[in-house]
């Protein structure tokens, strides 16, 4: 895999309505590799939760429902 880079690229800034930057992502997203998705979807998840989000296994647990 591709490094994914945490710097921003400052040429790629631009202005305008955001119905046509919605488009833009769109159509930029549509034709992404599944590869780049999952290193997007991965980055973020590394952002929001920790990197322990990406490199450990997912917490299994149990929930005990009563019957009546």
């Amino acid at each position: 895999m591709a490094e994914f880079s945490t710097k921003m690229d400052r040429t790629r800034i631009s202005c305008g309505p955001a119905e046509k930057h919605d488009k833009e992502d769109r159509e930029y997203w549509q034709n992404a590799s599944y590869e780049e998705k999952l290193m997007t979807i991965t980055y973020l998840r590394e952002c929001f939760y920790g990197p322990k989000a990406t490199t450990g296994r997912l917490q299994r647990f149990y929930k005990v429902v009563k019957r009546k």
